[in-house]
């Protein structure tokens, strides 16, 4: 039986300091117990997300987000709850006696019922940014692209693809330059249950520049991924929210901690100290490298000339488009552009 005191916190504890024990417990659901252990509610990934996109204060303590009235199940009801998630489109449900004590969580197994599509398959192309050099990662590119990086016993591109396999999706684009014959030859030897396309950049146009040779092509909204990166998120809520939403584009963010590890000094106009802070601590959205993007934009992307893809970004803001973000937790954002998030990613997947 899972130890259900692992993520169990208490009503005082900060957002924050609740955002970090989801990261180091891998569980996308905290219980908010007394001291008694009795319930007083649940906080999943989700209830984050909407307080970040709130832009609600991650000092507050978690009682300003916890869900108080939280589906659960009774002890000795345990097989109901696979049912009660399809139903309700959640991951996790608590087990309660009859005093209202948390004995158990039930979780969604993976392995067993699949991957959690909370709004279905997500039909819709997905195209991967494979053309760069990976010089982060130098001088083991000058003999391997970085797509094909193996990460246990798969390439990390591959991965990718199987993630969002899981997801529904069929239809694949890799954009590619740097060593373009070994990653078309890797993906020719291999059984795959899904097509791919792969579009070739004469020379190098970043991380949004190729796009413009998917114009024509593209014709409904479509993922874009970088080729070293995983995220561990419900791919169908991703796609329901930029619907919903009706954004131009959504970046896929991930909320990132950072400790100064020095004291630091705040000065006056006139030099003078008028603030100390001891190790300071600051968070925010970083740019995971996954977007959604609607067709219309391929537009704007000039041919032939190399172009970020926040570049594009930019330009929608300044046309005063709708660009959202999809916040997860840094935990569910695997990296592996440099050598120590490399080994970061092989210890979080569990992969030799």
């Amino acid at each position: 039986m899972f130890d259900v005191k692992q993520i169990t916190i208490n009503e005082n504890m900060s957002v924050i300091e609740a955002i970090k024990k989801m990261d180091v417990t891998s569980k996308k659901i905290l219980i908010v117990a007394n001291e008694e252990n009795k319930l007083m509610g649940v906080i999943t990934d989700g209830d984050v997300r909407r307080w970040i996109l709130k832009n609600g204060n991650l000092r507050n303590e978690v009682s300003y987000i916890m869900n108080t009235s939280p589906i659960v199940v009774n002890v000795g009801d345990e097989e109901s709850a696979l049912d009660i998630m399809k139903d309700k489109f959640i991951d996790a449900i608590p087990v309660v006696d009859r005093q209202n004590n948390v004995v158990n969580v039930v979780f969604w197994n993976k392995e067993v019922n699949g991957a959690f599509k909370m709004y279905g398959d997500i039909d819709i192309p997905v195209v991967i940014m494979a053309g760069g050099k990976g010089t982060r990662l130098y001088p083991y590119t000058k003999v391997l692209p970085k797509p094909l990086f193996p990460i246990g016993d798969t390439p990390i591109v591959e991965r990718i693809i199987n993630r969002f396999v899981d997801f529904g999706a069929k239809n694949f684009y890799m954009t590619i330059n740097y060593k373009k014959n070994m990653i078309r030859s890797y993906f020719a030897d291999i059984e795959k249950e899904y097509d791919i396309e792969f579009i070739e950049e004469e020379k190098p146009l970043g991380t949004g520049g190729s796009l413009s040779l998917l114009r024509g092509e593209l014709i409904t909204p479509f993922f874009i991924s970088n080729c070293d990166i995983l995220i561990d998120a419900n791919y169908s809520d991703i796609y329901n929210f930029h619907q919903k939403n009706e954004n131009k584009i959504t970046m896929i963010t991930s909320l990132k901690n950072f400790k100064i590890p020095y004291g630091i000094v705040d000065l006056d106009d006139s030099g003078i100290i008028k603030e100390t802070q001891e190790k300071p601590e600051y968070t925010h959205l970083i740019n995971t490298g996954m977007y959604i993007v609607e067709p219309d934009l391929l537009d704007y992307i000039p041919e032939n000339q190399f172009f970020h893809i926040t570049e594009l970004i930019d330009l929608c803001i300044a046309k005063g488009y709708k660009v959202g973000t999809y916040p997860v937790s840094e935990d569910s954002w695997l990296d592996m552009g440099q050598f120590d998030e490399m080994d970061n990613m092989i210890k979080k997947l569990g992969v030799k």
